[in-house]
């Protein structure tokens, strides 16, 4: 196991691009459980620290937890590719996707977990993120730690093959002291009700994923990507689930204008240690693609972003989304979907399947465009061709978009649930008490700060 240096960020940045009511909460939730957890290390461990939603946003939310006191510390696991394999394979499971699991697998799961043993005091809380971690938490009870944890995934309608994921899992935490879930669909009927809080994830506005840019177009052309007039953009890992084939499928039946261009955007596929499966989608697009006729194979691409340079790689995908005439996540599942809310804060028309957390992000035909059937071609060439031939429809589900993110997928409100969780932690009650929704509605909009972008000679490097 090893550490991920963390740094500062000062939470009064963040309070300055937010509506007051919603700044002052902020500040006040994170100084109360600084003085709660009084002087108490809290522990992040997960299996990546670059690559994926996670990861991105615990650099951001740690950092602002830092600056407000809190003593933060985040260690990722190590292991080996079979280990990866079988919780790729949980993971999905939990969405449905058929899968089986051996006692091999677990002495396998278990073996690489207790090479991964953390030496914690008493009294310090834990924070285990996703299938990858959820071994660690009965190692951990039995010292006096306060162990919490999180899924970001789930299927919002259970079947026989995620019962089965859910129920490999369950000898390791269903002990714990506290379950997060994003939607609380997603918690499996076994986890007692008094320890689940419901955080959905959130996005960092400051961050250089989502801070605005003066000419999305000039860093992308530097970068030798398209800068096609209309550019239709879905950004994801390279994953099944994600059905970036399916976007090419419904991008083709679209018979859109010779003018419209489609990328499909996603992390080098070895810079993600804990997706197995990535290198073997990657290369299952382009298969698809090369047997395209030459008129629209010459409008779609495949963008392989490298993952060596966090604040390169996070500039491109924030001109890609800027420069974007509309986004999209055709996922088939989805835990919540990190780039539904970045699109949607750019003031970006988003289409995507109406699955997972999507569902709360995306209200139909107000901030978005929802996809009843995610496997359906048709229906996503028929949302496509009605946002291209309608720039009013796109504007207004665009500014509606941005103005929901404000009040409810900014970091702030993550940050106020989490530390009602810590807080709850810290004391003397076996679990705690699910942090309350901090969702605020009909706020000013937020003011933007004054920001100035540069480039580096090697952020301008050909991606």
């Amino acid at each position: 196991m090893h550490e991920v240096e963390l740094r500062r960020r000062p939470i009064g940045a963040l309070s300055s691009v937010l509506p007051d009511s919603q700044a002052a909460a902020l500040e006040a939730a994170v100084h109360r459980a600084a003085r709660a957890l009084d002087g108490r290390v809290v522990w992040q461990v997960s299996s990546v620290a670059t690559g994926g939603g996670i990861a991105e946003m615990l650099h951001g939310l740690l950092g602002y937890f830092l600056d407000a006191g809190v003593r933060m510390r985040w260690l990722v696991i190590d292991a080996d590719e079979r280990f990866f394999v079988i919780t790729k394979r949980l993971h999905n499971a939990i969405h449905g996707v058929p899968g089986k699991f051996t006692e091999a697998d677990h002495r396998h799961y278990q073996e690489i977990l207790s090479c991964n043993a953390l030496a914690i005091n008493p009294g310090d809380i834990v924070m285990l993120h996703d299938p990858q971690t959820a071994g660690l938490a009965c190692q951990l009870r039995p010292s006096g730690v306060r162990v919490a944890w999180r899924s970001h995934i789930g299927r919002d309608t259970p079947n026989d093959v995620s019962i089965s994921a859910w129920e490999f899992l369950r000898r390791y935490i269903d002990e714990a002291d506290a379950f997060v879930f994003s939607r609380a669909l997603f918690a499996p009927p076994w986890i007692d009700r008094r320890k689940l809080a419901i955080i959905p994830p959130s996005i960092d506005p400051l961050s250089a994923k989502n801070r605005p840019l003066h000419d999305p177009a000039a860093i992308l052309a530097r970068a030798g990507l398209p800068t096609a007039p209309r550019l239709v953009v879905q950004v994801s890992r390279w994953d099944r689930l994600k059905d970036m084939p399916g976007v090419m499928t419904g991008f083709r039946l679209a018979d859109l204008p010779a003018d419209v261009h489609l990328v499909l955007a996603g992390p080098a596929v070895r810079g993600v240690a804990d997706d197995p499966e990535g290198a073997e989608v990657f290369a299952q697009c382009h298969a698809i693609r090369a047997k395209l006729l030459a008129d629209i194979r010459s409008r779609i691409h495949l963008v392989s972003i490298p993952m060596d340079d966090a604040g390169h790689n996070a500039t491109i995908v924030n001109a890609l989304q800027r420069h974007a005439t509309i986004l999209v996540q055709k996922s088939l599942a989805e835990g919540f979907g990190l780039t539904v809310a970045e699109g949607m804060w750019k003031t970006k028309p988003v289409i995507a399947s109406a699955v997972g957390g999507i569902q709360d992000q995306i209200m139909a035909e107000r901030t978005g465009l929802l996809l009843s059937d995610p496997a359906d071609p048709a229906e996503f060439a028929a949302a496509l061709r009605r946002l291209l031939a309608d720039d009013v429809l796109a504007r207004r589900l665009g500014e509606a978009a941005h103005a929901r993110v404000l009040h409810r997928y900014l970091d702030d409100r993550q940050l106020i649930q989490t530390a009602t969780l810590l807080e709850s932690l810290a004391g003397p009650q076996p679990g705690p008490v699910q942090p309350e929704p901090v969702l605020t509605q009909n706020l000013p909009r937020a003011r933007t700060p004054s920001m100035t972008e540069s480039l580096t000679a090697t952020e301008a490097s050909p991606a």
